[in-house]
Order: structure tokens, then C-alpha cells, then sequence
């Protein structure tokens, strides 16, 4: 008895652990990445909905652009200082409550009800992530002393695993959404001869009596979604595609969502360990850089020429995420097919982001980064080139899936490319390089958000392929200096090696 309190003394004080605390920490990643896939169930699911459902006033845009803002002070103020007072289980706990008024808020949308709610999510979602992270990398770290593995190993394992379950969160709550809207609703679908006939043909005679001209089927749709669609407008246009759900429905979807939240709570809450077991003796954030002084790093990072030229295309891609989450759903997806197909259509984007993600990083290895992200650009440009000429109608539904699956491709490889560029360029300053990819981020999709209910879809477009375009070229000018850089390295080489030559030989000749 007295040899085993002894052992299991030292252990703790030295923080070393036995081969049998392998379960445990699998045990741990494991529960961690399924309380994220059903947390963000709910999430994802409830914000792709936004800008469909809560399209009055543009409150679901709204909302979704206060989450992003608050996440944008959260991520430079919140992180450190909540972790070092809670904990990393205690943070991701609280964190997963926090999230919950954004879905209590579904049953009586308002703008004092929804925009607060977002803010709380900004608020507690930085701590969140922060607090994943610092977990994982710390148990990652404990499995690989026992296991005498190195630990970047250990580290990318358990990453690929929580991104593998976290990645289908927007499956899982896409479908859940689909399952709900699209019920009881059969004799709705196009083709049919039941009530989208009946105001279909309302919405032409309303055309006709009004305007004097004629009107062919699917006017409506064609000539006034997609690229042409205008928020402003969309009340006026007699489309029964953009009629909302009934309450009914969202309350049995936002009931649904609350229950994965919970659940995702109580997991954590009894399920994971504490950070605590695993980290004595580490140091950890708090004695880093926080708060205002990494604010003040993230200005002065600004200055440097790199990060300058990289930062159009940082805030192109909070653009397109914004843009794909809020505008394809509303003026492609609901307007042309209809509000309950929403959630398969974005089911195909999280798929093929995920995929596109695990193999973005072999495919660098073989082809190096330049290619991927000319690929990247062609492929977002001809996207971008064929919402613009595209006019969406419900029997084309092969192109609405083709279309999210593209971009979730692209958004996959700007991601990675982009994430892991910011490491390379600015090595012992990573903190400062991520802040301002968060920071520059958040910033090009809360400016989308905030221009999204005043303008029409096809100027967004025009927008992002400007925006894309500058970011292409700051690239470009990116490689250019790393290029010079090289080509002057080797000159120094070379006349480094002129210099010592001449002695190197004479010492050989003596």
C-alpha cells in the first residue's frame, strides 16, 4: 500500500505516467472531438440558416456579423486570460454554455435577441479553440515521452483526429436542418401539381397584371436569383422558394440543436480530464504574449513587407467564407431552389473541404505550393466567373452541389496554403503572424456581412474577384522577394566561396 501511495506520488510530482495512461489520453482526444462534432452540429447548421430564415431586416446577416466581430477583439484579449483562470476543460465547458443563447435565441428571432447572442459566441469562441488547442498539444506531448515518439508527430495525429470529427459537423447539421424543412413538404417539390404550381402561376399573373408584359414559368427564379438577386427587392418578388419555414419547424430544429449542445457540455464536463494532469511543471501561455501586448506585436507586425503583401488575400478569405455562408445560400440555394435544400447543399461543401484538407498538405509535397495555389485562383476565378453568368433554377440541381463542393475545395487550400505561408515567412514570430491572420480574417467577413443586405449579389461577386485578384498579386509579390532573396543568398555563397577558395587550395598544396 505505502509502495504504491509512493509511486503514485513521484509520478505526480515528476508528471511522468505509465504505458497504461495510453487509453487514457486516446480516451481524451476522442471525447474531445466528438463533443466538437456535436457542438458545432448545432452551429453550423443554425448559421447557414441565418441569412434564409431570418431574412427580415437582414437579422440573420446581422447576427452573423456581430459573432464575427466579437470574435475579432476575443481572439487578442480573451484566450490567456481565460484558460490561466479556468483551465482548459473548464474554458471548453463554459465555452459550449456560452454558445447556447445563440440557439435559445432561434425561437423568438429579434434583433435584442440575436445580436447579443452573437456577441456571447464571439466572446466565448476564441477561448474555445485556444483552449482545444493548448489541450491537445499538451497531452500530445505527455503520450509522446511515454511512447518515446516525437512529439509534432503525436501532435499532427491527434489534430488530424479532432479535424476529422470536427470536419463533419457541417454534415450532421446540414442534414438534420434538410431533414426537418424538407419534411411534409412532397407535394411542394418542382414538378409536382400541388402548391409551388399554384403560386408559381399566382406570381405570373400578379407579373402580368402589373407590369402589362408577359412572363414565362420560372421568371422569378432565373432572372431574379443568383447573380441578379438584391436583397432590397427579394420582399417585393412573389418567389415561394423564399418563403420561411414554419416556427414550428425552426423550433423543432433549434430543440434538436440545443440537445447537441448540451450533450457536447456534458461530455466534456464528465468525460475529459483535467489539462492540470498533464501539466505540471509547464509554464504555458500566461507567460507569453497577451492582451494589449500582443495587440501591440500584431500592429508592429504590420510593418513587415511580408505581411503587408499577404494580407489582402487573408481578408479574401473570410470574404468567401462570409459570401458562401450567407450570400450562395440566399441568392443562389434559397431563392432558386428553395430554403430546406440549403442544408444538402452545404453538406457537399463541408465534405469536400475536409477531404480537400487532409490531402492539400501530401499534394504540396509532390508539387510544392506554387502550383496548388495557381490551381486555387484559376478555380475560385471561374467559380466566381460563373456565378456571375449562371441563372439558377430548381431543375438544375446537380450544378447548386457542383458549385459548393468547388468552393469548399478552394477554401480548403487558401486555408492551408495561407495558414502554413504565415509560419514560414515570420519564424520566432508566429504569435504576432496568427494574430493578424486571425485578425485580418475576421475583418474581411464581418465587412461582408455588414455590405450584404445593401447590395446586390452580382456586385458582391465583382467585390470578391477584386479582392481576390489584389490578393493574388500580393502573393505573387511574396514569392518575387523570396525569389531575390534565394538569388542573392547564392551570389553571397558564391563569392563567399571565391574568397576562401584560393586558402582552402594552398592548404591542400602545402
Amino acid at each position: 500500500m505505502d509502495s504504491k501511495f509512493q509511486r503514485v506520488k513521484t509520478d505526480e510530482k515528476e508528471g511522468e505516467f505509465g504505458p497504461e495512461e495510453n487509453l487514457r489520453i486516446w480516451k481524451n482526444v476522442l471525447l474531445i472531438g466528438f463533443a466538437f462534432m456535436i457542438h458545432f452540429t448545432a452551429f453550423w447548421g443554425a448559421s447557414n440558416l441565418q441569412s434564409s430564415v431570418n431574412s427580415e431586416a437582414s437579422l440573420g446577416t446581422f447576427t452573423l456579423a456581430a459573432i464575427y466581430a466579437s470574435l475579432l477583439i476575443s481572439n487578442i484579449f480573451l484566450p490567456v486570460l481565460v484558460i490561466r483562470w479556468l483551465g482548459a476543460k473548464w474554458t471548453m465547458a463554459v465555452a459550449f454554455i456560452i454558445y447556447m443563447p445563440f440557439i435559445l435565441a432561434q425561437f423568438y428571432p429579434r434583433f435584442f435577441t440575436m445580436i447579443p447572442a452573437g456577441l456571447l459566441i464571439g466572446l466565448g469562441g476564441a477561448p474555445l479553440w485556444c483552449a482545444k488547442c493548448t489541450y491537445l498539444t499538451v497531452i500530445s506531448k505527455t503520450y509522446s515521452k511515454i511512447n518515446n515518439v516525437a512529439s509534432d508527430i503525436i501532435v499532427t495525429r491527434f489534430f488530424g483526429i479532432f479535424f476529422m470529427f470536427y470536419q463533419f459537423s457541417q454534415v450532421w447539421g446540414n442534414l438534420i436542418s434538410s431533414a426537418v424543412l424538407s419534411s411534409g413538404e412532397s407535394e411542394d417539390v418542382p414538378g409536382s401539381t400541388s402548391n409551388e404550381t399554384t403560386l408559381n402561376m399566382t406570381a405570373i399573373f400578379k407579373e402580368i397584371i402589373s407590369n402589362n408584359v408577359s412572363v414565362l414559368v420560372n421568371t422569378d427564379t432565373g432572372d431574379r436569383c443568383g447573380a441578379n438577386f438584391c436583397p432590397s427587392t427579394a420582399a417585393e418578388m412573389a418567389n415561394p422558394n423564399l418563403t420561411p419555414p414554419s416556427s414550428a419547424k425552426i423550433n423543432l430544429i433549434s430543440g434538436v440543436y440545443l440537445a447537441c449542445m448540451f450533450v457536447a457540455f456534458i461530455i466534456v464536463f464528465l468525460g475529459v480530464d483535467k489539462m492540470s494532469r498533464y501539466s505540471k511543471g509547464r509554464q504555458g501561455s500566461g507567460s507569453g504574449l497577451s492582451g494589449f501586448k500582443l495587440l501591440a506585436v500584431t500592429m508592429k507586425q504590420l510593418a513587415n513587407p511580408y505581411q503587408i503583401l499577404i494580407l489582402p488575400i487573408t481578408m479574401f478569405i473570410g470574404a468567401e467564407q462570409a459570401f458562401i455562408a450567407a450570400d450562395y445560400t440566399a441568392s443562389f440555394v434559397s431563392c432558386g431552389w428553395g430554403i430546406g435544400n440549403i442544408g444538402f447543399v452545404m453538406i457537399c461543401f463541408g465534405v469536400c473541404n475536409g477531404i480537400a484538407s487532409i490531402f492539400a498538405g501530401s499534394i504540396v509535397k509532390l508539387t510544392g505550393r506554387n502550383p496548388v495555389i495557381c490551381f486555387a485562383l484559376a478555380l475560385h476565378v471561374g467559380l466566381l466567373a460563373a456565378l456571375l453568368l449562371w441563372r439558377p433554377y430548381a431543375e438544375n440541381k446537380m450544378i447548386f452541389f457542383i458549385i459548393s463542393g468547388l468552393w469548399g475545395i478552394c477554401d480548403a487550400l487558401w486555408l492551408v496554403q495561407i495558414n502554413s505561408l504565415s509560419g514560414i515567412l515570420f519564424p520566432g514570430k508566429e504569435e504576432a503572424s496568427y494574430s493578424n491572420f486571425r485578425l485580418w480574417e475576421s475583418t474581411g467577413s464581418v465587412i461582408t456581412y455588414v455590405y450584404s443586405p445593401y447590395l446586390c449579389t452580382n456586385v458582391k461577386i465583382y467585390l470578391l474577384l477584386g479582392l481576390l485578384i489584389i490578393g493574388a498579386l500580393g502573393y505573387t509579390g511574396v514569392e518575387f522577394k523570396q525569389y531575390k532573396s534565394r538569388v542573392k543568398d547564392k551570389e553571397t555563397k558564391g563569392k563567399f566561396e571565391l574568397i576562401n577558395g584560393p586558402e582552402k587550395t594552398g592548404e591542400v598544396a602545402e
